[in-house]
């Protein structure tokens, strides 16, 4: 419920009392000052205690958390009507006017309960609205709290991408420099590619699956530098909706994880990716090193999970199998209606 609702309910209570008061008596034809000054009072003290009790003893007391301070808290007000309209009316007018509400020979105790009857209404229906209006912003705050965990987590996540994928590349060309090999320079400027790329769309929520395979592509190419088979890594891309958005580097682990991890000696691996029905398809299989181990988990496959489970709740199925020769990663991903 927006501010505005809020406002629109005070507005419809102070509108119906004002009504509930003049609908009889003070439209009739002996109306004269008397009745006009009173209603004036009476409306003016429920105002009055309606906002004291909306303002400052409501906050004050649900902030104590404690059944007597709530009850306290209600005496208070009555108290407060009964001393304010007591002030006004039985005080005040006989001074100025010359006339009061009450009779004179009115007792305290009838006074005071006949304003338990008069007070209980404003009090009730202030602390009704404020109660709702407290419960939907603490909803509200909840929410934003949730969302800027969410972001939050999102965004370490992400950091820990950067910083892995690097350490996995840098390791990769100083075998290359060390070996003095002519591979060693294209790989660093296909690095310098990539981390072009990284480095501007991490910034963001999403990008389109096209970049993100561009990534795949880009780290494909350098990771063949250092294979002596790289016609064995099969590549199969299949998009009809290249525009779809993406989280960016999502994919980039598992293809990190099977260069790492696979098995490079006269086998490849296997790489399928399709997004039919806005739906990706994301099929990767590869060779295992033999004496492999941990190889499932580390930070880019953790990372990646957990990213999934925020990002596309429901929207997505990741299998990963792993057996004696090979591991094999499954993982669909519904695209629609992400928006950048």
């Amino acid at each position: 419920m927006k501010k505005q609702h809020i406002l629109f309910l005070h507005l419809f209570y102070w509108l119906y009392f004002v009504w509930y008061q003049f609908r009889f008596e003070y439209f009739s034809d002996d109306i004269n000052f008397q009745s006009y000054a009173l209603a004036f009072s009476f409306i003016l003290v429920n105002v009055i205690t309606f906002y004291v009790n909306y303002f400052f003893v409501l906050p004050w007391t649900y902030k104590k958390q404690k059944l007597y301070s709530i009850l306290f808290g209600l005496l208070l007000m009555f108290l407060f009507f009964t001393l304010l309209r007591y002030s006004i009316e039985e005080t005040l007018y006989p001074i100025i006017f010359g006339f009061r509400n009450y009779h004179e020979k009115t007792t305290l105790a009838f006074y005071l309960f006949d304003n338990t009857f008069y007070s209980y209404t404003t009090i009730f229906i202030s602390s009704l609205i404020w109660f709702v209006g407290n419960a939907l912003n603490s909803e509200k705050e909840k929410s934003k709290l949730i969302e800027e965990k969410k972001n939050s987590e999102l965004q370490a996540l992400k950091t820990q991408i950067n910083p892995h994928f690097i350490f996995n590349t840098l390791n990769n060309i100083y075998s290359l420099v060390y070996q003095k090999s002519e591979k060693a320079l294209p790989a660093i400027e296909e690095l310098s590619q990539l981390l072009r790329y990284s480095t501007k769309d991490l910034e963001r929520d999403f990008i389109p699956l096209e970049k993100e395979i561009g990534y795949l592509e880009s780290l494909i190419e350098l990771e063949k530098l250092r294979i002596k088979n790289p016609e064995l890594l099969i590549i199969n891309k299949n998009l009809n909706h290249p525009n779809l958005n993406i989280s960016p580097m999502l994919l980039v682990p598992f293809v990190e994880n099977a260069f790492k991890h696979g098995d490079f000696s006269g086998k490849g691996f296997t790489l399928k990716i399709s997004d039919e029905n806005q739906k990706l398809n994301f099929h990767l299989q590869n060779f295992k090193k033999q004496r492999s181990k941990d190889s499932l988990s580390g930070i880019g496959i953790n990372n990646v999970k957990k990213r999934l489970e925020i990002l596309y709740p429901k929207k997505y199925e990741l299998n990963i199998t792993e057996t004696e020769t090979d591991f094999t990663v499954d993982l669909k991903i519904d695209l629609r209606n992400e928006k950048n």
